[in-house]
């Protein structure tokens, strides 16, 4: 029931920002109350958010073009984030939310084991950029905002309300045709392998770096077609093979088992042959944009509904998520207008980012509807 998975609150990504200031300096641009934010503050959380590489991929720098459209919309959502984030951390003082030893180290536990063990869990962490003292950060946060919002108020779904969620939502609860498959994945990128080689070598020419990346590519199609020869002969080592050679770190862990999938859930290079071969069979080596797959279908399900027993934790997971959500943002809306909020900087004020917003619109029409969103999306 992918559509019912529950998620970290929507607004968590605010607490992956630094802290607020409480001490004076010329370098303060915003005051919420008693806390000052300052423009080094402020810029630190915009370089997380603009170094995402999708701009990359877009052709925009917003680094160097600060009166970019798309900068702008940036720097004024990095100011509410910064902004929200001072009036939720003032309340969380003044109701005393802690997060102790005890509550992080039992909250690592349950996530950890969910990716099998400790060492494994670091790998996935590395293999995604992502350091374990920032890992222990974003669940410390998790585990604050919780009780934040539980100190507002407590949310409780019965089985009854769960019911009629089923029984008004039933469609979302149907299922097409699935297979379950494990995979081994040899990563094979052709623009993440040139991007590291122009990095590693940087007198190369375009050619030069052409060539070195088909190489690479030719070392990883033979190590995958090495690798599925191996398991033509011997199907039952998949799972222990998997483990010590698939670069897709998440399924590795468990023998490469995907657990079950839609076909319009995975790419079409992929599904298209996880549906067509015998459960137990070993694939041909299947190019897809992440590199070579491996296949084996270990099971399959013709199309059916979940009951509402199966259902019934998710949904009501799901319904108090929702519930905690709201709570948040009606409490972050009180805040709101109770704060005293002060631009000591008038270039950070939201309205007059706004205007140099609506100015950039105007010298491009087919950004008018972008800038409509963006403002609907602040309110």
């Amino acid at each position: 029931m992918n559509k019912l998975k529950v998620v970290a609150f929507a607004l968590l990504t605010m607490f992956l920002f630094t802290g607020c200031s409480l001490k004076k300096n010329d370098n303060d641009i915003i005051k919420i109350n008693d806390t000052v934010i300052t423009k080094t503050e402020f810029n630190k959380a915009y370089d997380t958010v603009v170094s995402n590489k999708m701009f990359e991929q877009m052709g925009v720098d917003l680094k160097k073009d600060p009166d970019n459209i798309f900068a702008l919309m940036m720097k004024e959502q990095v100011v509410s984030t910064l902004i929200v984030k001072a009036l939720l951390n003032e309340e969380m003082d003044k109701r005393k939310i802690n997060v102790s030893k005890e509550d992080l180290e039992n909250a690592e536990k349950e996530i950890i084991s969910k990716f099998g063990t400790k060492e494994q869990f670091l790998q996935i962490l590395k293999a995604n950029n992502v350091t374990y003292e920032n890992f222990k950060k974003d669940v410390q946060e998790e585990i604050k905002m919780k009780k934040f919002v539980d100190s507002i108020a407590m949310v409780s779904i019965g089985e009854s309300v769960a019911k009629k969620y089923y029984d008004d939502n039933i469609d979302k609860f149907k299922y097409p045709k699935r297979v379950r498959a494990s995979h081994i994945l040899i990563s094979a990128n052709i623009n993440q392998i040139k991007d590291k080689i122009k990095e590693e070598n940087k007198d190369l020419t375009d050619e030069e770096v052409n060539a070195k990346a088909e190489e690479e590519m030719q070392a990883r199609l033979k190590k995958a077609e090495k690798l599925q020869a191996q398991l033509k002969k011997a199907p039952k080592t998949f799972a222990k093979v998997a483990k010590e050679n698939s670069e897709d770190l998440a399924s590795a862990i468990k023998g490469g088992d995907l657990g079950f999938f839609a076909k319009e859930e995975m790419v079409e290079p992929f599904a298209r042959v996880a549906f067509s071969i015998a459960p137990n069979t070993i694939s041909e080596v299947v190019k897809t944009d992440f590199g070579y797959h491996i296949i084996m279908v270990t099971d399959r399900n013709e199309a059916g509904t979940l009951s509402f027993e199966q259902s019934k934790k998710d949904i009501i997971n799901y319904l108090e998520n929702q519930d905690k959500v709201d709570i948040l943002k009606n409490k972050i809306e009180s805040l709101r207008k109770e704060a005293k909020i002060e631009f000591l900087d008038p270039t950070y004020n939201p309205e007059e980012i706004q205007k140099k917003i609506k100015e950039q619109a105007e010298k491009n029409p087919e950004l008018k509807a972008l800038t409509s969103l963006q403002t609907n999306s602040n309110k």
